[in-house]
């Protein structure tokens, strides 16, 4: 089994999703996860969030990663030569009450990572500034702007969905900007 130690977070969670994928359970990153990837780690979390985007039980999620020696405590799976973790919050995989628009993917030597888009990832934090006024996820929107081409248009689209299209107009120089 390949060794685990001193893998990024894109790269781990490549090889988790490549090793899930191989055993018949799709999975998507979402959360934290993303905008490390996205901002080039200039925000830093632990947790790796997938998504399953099939019916899968957690039994069957815990058996396949009990073969790359993870173990299940409480909610979390975790691997003694890791910091990180694993979770899967439940799905849908939606944004609000959308379906993300794109599914990214990036290759990395340890797999083939699917991934929110920048532009769903920016959506899926400001939810989280939207609903909870969490202004740690508004600045996690800004960093993944500042590296990335965002559809402002659909994510304008998708605030007036949720029913916060002024606020994304008070905030959109904040993303529009390098």
């Amino acid at each position: 089994m390949r060794s685990l130690l001193g893998l990024s977070i894109g790269e781990l969670a490549a090889f988790v999703a490549e090793h899930l994928r191989n055993r018949g359970i799709d999975v998507v990153l979402v959360g934290g996860a993303c905008i490390c990837i996205y901002s080039e780690n200039k925000y830093s979390s632990f947790d790796i969030d997938f998504v399953t985007t099939c019916s899968t039980s957690r039994r069957r999620i815990r058996s396949a990663l009990t073969e790359i020696n993870f173990v299940e405590e409480q909610r979390y799976f975790k691997n003694s030569e890791t910091d990180f973790f694993i979770e899967f919050p439940s799905g849908p995989l939606a944004i609000g009450d959308e379906p993300p628009v794109e599914i990214s993917t990036l290759r990395y030597s340890t797999g083939t990572l699917r991934l929110l888009s920048p532009t769903d990832c920016v959506k899926d934090r400001l939810a989280a500034y939207y609903h909870w006024k969490d202004q740690q996820s508004l600045e996690q929107a800004i960093l993944v702007s500042r590296d990335h081409q965002l559809d402002l248009d659909e994510v304008r689209r998708w605030s007036e969905h949720e029913g916060f299209a002024e606020v994304f107009d008070s905030i959109r120089e904040r993303l529009d900007s390098p």
